[in-house]
């Protein structure tokens, strides 16, 4: 079977009664009808063929689907647009998208959005349906809006106390529930005002975010680069903001690409590059972070659910003889180690063609190895230095921070 014998069809609370004539046939005529049990329940009067709801592992699921190859119609069901946080992108990662027809129905940021009277445009959206609250913590920024799709119906009280935590405790929550049925609400209270109350566990949750205190660093976020040093949990093996700032603008991260970063430190530059890579679901930016002492990498770790990215991937051992498997990397940071023989030549060799390599160096060692590599390889050469003012008795005077030589070599495809 080739062509198309799939169909996904995205359904409302309303269940039926919100499909087409289209898809309520298409349900009727399907040989096997896969979704949630919710779903199921919504169409039993409409089902003549098999029902199938998702598993856990879903992968036994998924294995019944590609069963029914060569044995149309089949239908899977899915919640408001499937391919809007939804099940469409777990099939196309095992489907053909021959295979597959999409029929979307108005999804609950749509109609979130429609209630508030917000424009969608304008505003983040995002699921945390499955996902730790870490993930939230990048899009905190005083009066920006969200939009959040949660796991249940304890969810808007777990959300408001870890916003009240972070500083945020006079946003504004509101619970939309059972959006598009006959029964919806809307409740809202402050985020400091969260309770242990349950809501239905088909909620759509609105935030607009208030910092209890505007003025501080973590309201004020910047979307570029460049985190307060004190951002990060850190034995002084950091790459300061000046630096860092620099580093991610000449690493410069895209959606959809895979940073290594050797020696991490702390794991600020990683950090910062997802933090950076204004990932889209379908293109995840991703990265490693590699590092030989144990107790840093519990420090990375730390450092990477306190601001927001658990999705790092943190790698103890020791460059090259421990470099990260996987996808080859669009872009490596190398900050420590520059004098390891064949760390650096070995990084570039796995580096994908068109891909940054960026070194920074702080000793006279470091300094003349990158000069030298600089005169066999090409690419731009910079020495980078900072002074911060400091109190000095009385008053204030400049005190300069180690100046950091740094290479940037942009990968040729015949390298």
């Amino acid at each position: 079977m080739t062509g198309h014998w799939l169909d996904v069809i995205g359904m409302g609370a309303d269940g039926p009664a919100g499909l087409s004539a289209e898809c309520r046939a298409l349900i009727a005529e399907s040989r096997l009808v896969v979704g949630g049990a919710r779903h199921l329940d919504l169409v039993a009067d409409l089902v003549t063929g098999e029902t199938v709801a998702w598993s856990a592992p879903i992968r036994g699921t998924l294995d019944r689907l590609m069963q029914q190859r060569g044995h149309p119609p089949a239908v899977v069901l899915a919640s408001g647009d499937p391919l809007w946080f939804g099940v469409g992108r777990l099939l196309l990662e095992h489907f053909r998208a021959a295979e597959l027809r999409f029929h979307p129905h108005i999804g609950a940021f749509q109609l979130a959005a429609a209630r508030l009277a917000w424009p969608l445009a304008d505003i983040a959206c995002l699921s945390l349906h499955g996902r730790g609250l870490d993930r939230l913590t990048r899009h905190l920024a005083h009066g920006r809006r969200l939009l959040v799709l949660t796991s249940d119906g304890e969810a808007p009280a777990r959300i408001g106390h870890r916003l009240t935590a972070a500083g945020f405790g006079r946003t504004t929550m509101l619970v939309l529930e059972n959006l598009g049925a006959a029964d919806e609400s809307i409740v809202s209270f402050r985020a400091n005002e969260a309770t242990h109350r349950r809501f239905g566990d088909l909620n759509t949750l609105a935030l607009l975010l208030e910092a209890d205190d505007p003025a501080s660093e973590t309201a004020s976020r910047s979307l570029v680069p460049g985190l307060a040093d004190t951002a990060f949990l850190n034995d002084g093996q950091l790459t300061k903001r000046e630096i860092r700032a620099i580093t991610l603008a000449r690493l410069a991260p895209r959606p959809g690409q895979h940073l290594w970063d050797i020696g991490a430190g702390s794991g600020s530059i990683a950090i910062e590059w997802l933090l950076a890579g204004a990932a889209t679901p379908d293109q995840p930016t991703t990265a490693v972070a590699q590092e030989a002492a144990a107790e840093r990498v519990a420090v990375i770790i730390e450092n990477a659910h306190r601001l927001g990215v658990p999705e790092l991937r943190v790698l103890e051992g020791r460059a090259p003889a421990t470099l990260p498997d996987g996808p080859a990397p669009d872009a490596v940071f190398i900050g420590g180690g520059v004098g390891t023989p064949g760390l650096i030549e070995d990084c570039l060799k796995q580096l994908r063609p068109g891909g940054r390599l960026v070194v920074n160096a702080v000793t006279l060692g470091g300094e003349a190895r990158l000069l030298d590599l600089q005169r066999r390889h090409g690419g731009d050469l910079s020495r980078l230095a900072v002074s911060r003012a400091e109190p000095i008795g009385r008053t204030t005077g400049w005190k300069s921070m180690a100046p950091v030589t740094q290479w940037v070599l942009t990968k040729g495809r015949e390298e």
